[in-house]
């Protein structure tokens, strides 16, 4: 195969790939973009066994096979709830790849010059850091490892004399190259303990920002190791990968309103009590005011003109005014309700409740309410956790609306119900400082005149930060599992007022 009918088929493969990403961003063309780019890099990777004459070789299909059937068999098996520690998985997987084609590379003692070496050890650091923090990543999720963050004496100081080490070792690689099997050894160990390092303090709401980041490290790995071997379309892949977990680190951290620097050096972690006054603030929560700004609405939503005219669209909402409201106020409110917010969250995800939520809405539906669904930016481990789960029930994408689309319209709303989401609802997030949640933006589900909340218990969420919408006279709360909560809720819009 000559070299230019070669890399016109590798640029057509990226096209391809680059179309299936795309695609991606619809739902109805969605699984044909997957599809369409599984497909691609399926033959990116028989185009390259047939360049490099390997298409004989009989323990690479043996091995082709493996992964074939190992990839079916995840497929089956691996439930939606478990996606995010998958999706960690992969990226340690794909990391670990590029660092032993790496390591390959420098035990043979590869061709090529300083440059070459240099990519090598590059990939090595990156690939193995990748790997072990991946799978502390996907331990945590996987409730396998103590999910909240876990800061050793010294912690900061470790992370960066290791990463002092491992640029030495760079460094070192290409220039002792008889020694340079030594140094790929030792550079791949600290690099393992760096990713341990690294994963071991990051948890709460940062959880997402850290799988966006190690997602795009693999495809960085990749395209690194892609420059190790002198193959461009493993630099061009490579790249696709890395730049697009890039781009969705940014979109995470625009929405939990961090710098990456900040969950990086675990400047995040630091959990402080609410403060009295402000949990008092929260709590008392009984003029339509003090309500709103327990939400957070830095906009300063539309508000009634009085108390009077507050009490009037609560009653008009099937919500009574005055006093703590009780579950009966939640079932009269749903049965007159004409629009209806839900908010869901990884709870729900837990106790697979999608299902029973899209009965939910349907029910509600037909009682004539409109039914909208409200997803933070960071609901549930990973980006885009709950669009999926939502559309696996069949829920459709045009009731899923953003955070900054949908946070005015709480205040409007008859009644809002939230099942299995606390960080991203906790108005705390606006008050309390040096609390892993302190600044990101939440859903104003605090604006909304009644709340239902469906959690399973009343303890802090993954951020470890209490909630002070629990204690507001708005809010009901249906402790227990999630889908028992639902079934209450559906078996009261089926009796009569």
């Amino acid at each position: 195969m000559s070299d230019v009918l070669y890399y016109l088929l590798c640029g057509g493969l990226l096209l391809g790939v680059m179309a299936g990403i795309a695609m991606l961003s619809r739902v109805k063309t969605a699984p044909y973009g997957n599809g369409l780019s599984a497909l691609c890099m399926a033959a990116a990777i028989l185009l390259v066994m047939r360049r490099y004459e390997l298409v004989s070789l009989r323990a690479l299909w043996i091995c082709l096979a493996i992964g074939l059937i190992l990839g079916l068999w995840g497929a089956v098996k691996v439930k939606m709830i478990q996606m995010p520690q998958t999706v960690a998985l992969l990226n340690g997987f794909g990391g670990a790849a590029s660092a032993l084609v790496a390591a390959v590379y420098v035990w043979q003692a590869g061709p090529g010059g300083g440059f070459f070496y240099t990519a090598a050890a590059i990939t090595l650091a990156i690939g193995w850091f990748t790997f072990s923090g991946s799978l502390i990543a996907a331990g945590k999720l996987h409730n396998r490892i103590r999910p909240q963050p876990l800061i050793w004496p010294g912690h900061s100081r470790i992370l960066i004399l290791t990463l002092a080490v491992m640029a030495a070792l760079i460094c070192l690689l290409p220039l002792w190259r008889q020694g340079s099997g030594a140094v790929a050894v030792v550079l791949s160990l600290v690099s393992l303990f760096f990713g341990v390092a690294f994963a071991l303090r990051i948890g709460g709401a940062d959880m997402p920002v850290a799988i966006s980041l190690l997602n795009a490290l693999s495809g960085t790995a990749g395209a690194v190791a892609g420059m190790t071997v002198n193959e461009p379309l493993l630099v061009a892949v490579g790249g696709v990968v890395g730049a697009s977990g890039i781009l969705l680190t940014q979109i995470m951290c625009r929405g939990m309103n961090r710098r990456l620097p900040e969950i990086l050096t675990g400047a995040t972690v630091a959990v402080k009590p609410l403060p009295a006054a402000d949990a008092a603030g929260e709590a008392a929560g009984n003029s339509a005011d003090s309500q709103l700004q327990a939400g957070g609405d830095p906009a300063g939503s539309q508000k009634p003109a009085d108390d009077a005219s507050t009490d009037r669209q609560k009653q008009e909402s099937g919500a009574p005014s005055g006093g703590k409201k009780q579950e009966a106020d939640v079932f009269a409110a749903l049965r007159s309700a004409r629009q209806v917010i839900i908010v869901p969250g990884y709870g729900m995800a837990l106790a697979q409740a999608q299902h029973l939520l899209k009965k939910l809405s349907d029910a509600l539906e037909q009682r004539g309410a409109e039914v909208k669904f409200a997803i933070h930016p960071v609901a549930g481990r990973m980006p885009g956790h709950m669009n999926v789960l939502l559309c696996e029930a069949d829920v459709p994408y045009g009731q899923l609306y953003e955070m900054q689309d949908i946070n005015e319209q709480f205040a409007h709303c008859d009644i809002a119900v939230a099942v299995g989401a606390n960080d991203v609802i906790n108005p705390a997030a606006n008050t309390a400082e040096g609390t892993p949640i302190y600044g990101m933006p939440v859903l104003q589900i605090a604006g909304a005149p009644l709340v239902a909340v469906c959690n399973f218990d009343r303890k802090p969420g993954y951020a470890g930060v209490e909630n002070p919408l629990y204690d507001m006279d708005k809010t009901v709360l249906f402790l227990g599992d999630a889908k028992e909560s639902l079934a209450k809720l559906l078996q009261a819009l089926d009796e009569t007022v």
